[in-house]
């Protein structure tokens, strides 16, 4: 898009910005990244292994990972990935 294709006479539309967190689920995520923080000090996973979460794109899930520090390989996810895709290929053949 130039410049010339601009329509001046039509308002812009400014981007949202992100709703801010409500108490009680601000308080909870602290909570649960003060729990993964303990469990990576105790070293319970081993001394190589740390707790991670992420959020899977196609699912728009919250995942739990074990991944090896020094190699940042996944050694274990909750839920696995066979499940997600399984779950994935559910819904679009439904």
């Amino acid at each position: 898009m130039d410049i010339s294709s601009v329509d001046l006479q039509r308002p812009l539309t400014a981007i949202a910005a992100p709703q801010p967190i409500p108490q009680d689920q601000a308080a909870e995520r602290r909570q649960l990244i003060q729990a993964v923080r303990e469990v990576n000090k105790s070293e319970m996973l081993g001394d190589n292994n740390e707790v991670t979460f992420v959020m899977d794109r196609k699912s728009r899930k919250a995942l739990v990972r074990v991944v090896n520090r020094q190699t940042n390989e996944v050694v274990m996810q909750i839920p696995p990935e066979y499940l997600l895709r399984m779950a994935e290929d559910l819904r679009h053949n439904s």
